[in-house]
């Protein structure tokens, strides 16, 4: 090997565990900056992206999987490399991984591996209900849903946290406009169980609007509760207050947790990882965690771990040229489907006040605009 060789700078290697919105806004930033002078390995065990509002869409037939599929092999950006692996280890104090494909190191670790869920949780949830918050539960349900022609649904949480809070409203709400547009809604009951006392805690605003809503709609909302159980064989719902609530058909928010490697890798505490909120960095040094894997003090959505991945990407970049890291702001938007064709959005401030707090916009024919843009705008960012 010639002198130069030796002289050539190794590049800084950058790791990446999952390719959601937290690990590829961070992927982007980082090839934006550095280009070909960065080593950034983005691993995850699928093989295609999905907005997460898009199973909504999917299960209530207003797209197709295949039309919301963003497949990762598409990833063309300078500095970074996709590699379709399963993590079976971490070992976060050498920021060492091993997947089934091989063993990676890295300068900087980033665990960005999202929740999975907890089906065995919630005792009879598998054999007796159904879940929309996994693209193949959606997708399932897409087949189901046609066939549902009268009884009582129910669109019930199972556990808290939960990803995108508002998720289980908008659900109810298309529900409504799905069997209406079936001409079976009058023959059907809606109701929606929730754990905490309004659809949007953060944001009373949005509340109101929901539970007006829900009333006009004729959907029972029941409050500061969550599903505890299922009992398939007399198709009911037991709350965790012993309350049972008979249903036909049970759309179920799984309790949700880390992924199992996450855990075992000694990294969480009471199911996540545990971050400093400003700078998302975990106790081990080069170590950060962002999305919904991890305890930051903000909503599991992607818009905060978009915003999460921005300041970690920043901080990889204040470590390779020097200077300071921005600290995360905990500021985040949602949109909210209301039915009817109408979106809202909700505008969240977790991190400025001494409690967080959330302005709502109401649902408008701009905000209908505003969401599609939301999407195009990050496909084309991560994927053109």
């Amino acid at each position: 090997m010639s002198d130069a060789a030796y002289d050539r700078p190794m590049k800084t290697r950058v790791l990446v565990l999952g390719a959601g919105f937290g690990g590829l806004e961070l992927a982007t930033v980082l090839s934006g900056a550095l280009g070909d002078a960065v080593d950034v390995t983005l691993i995850d065990r699928g093989d295609a992206f999905v907005f997460g509002y898009s199973k909504l869409d999917v299960m209530f037939g207003r797209t197709t999987l295949d039309a919301v599929r963003l497949q990762y092999r598409d990833l063309s950006k300078p500095g970074v490399r996709f590699l379709q692996e399963t993590v079976t280890e971490i070992d976060p104090a050498a920021r060492r991984v091993t997947t089934d494909g091989g063993e990676h190191e890295a300068d900087f670790l980033v665990i960005a591996l999202g929740a999975d869920y907890d089906f065995d949780a919630t005792p009879g949830l598998a054999e007796g209900g159904n879940e929309f918050y996994s693209v193949a539960g959606a997708a399932e349900l897409a087949g189901l849903l046609p066939s549902f022609s009268g009884g009582r649904a129910i669109v019930g949480v199972c556990g808290a946290p939960f990803k995108c809070p508002p998720a289980p409203s908008e659900c109810a709400l298309l529900l409504d406009d799905y069997l209406s547009a079936q001409g079976v809604r009058g023959e059907c009951e809606i109701s929606i169980v929730i754990p905490f006392s309004t659809p949007v805690p953060p944001s009373p605003g949005t509340s109101e609007a929901l539970v007006a809503a829900f009333a006009e709609r004729g959907i029972e909302f029941v409050a500061g509760r969550r599903v505890a159980s299922l009992d398939a064989s007399r198709r009911v719902a037991v709350l965790d207050d012993g309350v049972e609530l008979p249903y036909d058909l049970f759309l179920g928010v799984p309790k949700h947790r880390a992924p199992d490697v996450v855990i075992a890798s000694g990294m969480t505490e009471d199911g996540y990882v545990p971050v400093d909120s400003r700078t998302l960095e975990t106790r081990f040094p080069g170590v950060y965690a962002v999305g919904d894997v991890a305890t930051v003090g903000v909503p599991k959505a992607g818009v905060f771990a978009e915003g999460a991945a921005r300041v970690v990407a920043n901080a990889v970049l204040a470590g390779i040229r020097g200077g300071e890291s921005p600290v995360y702001d905990g500021l985040g938007s949602c949109y909210i489907e209301f039915g009817g064709g109408r979106v809202g959005r909700v505008d969240v401030d977790f991190f400025s006040g001494p409690k967080p707090t959330g302005v709502f916009q109401s649902p408008s024919g701009a905000l209908v605009a505003e969401k599609h843009e939301f999407g195009a705008s990050r496909r084309a960012r991560w994927f053109g």
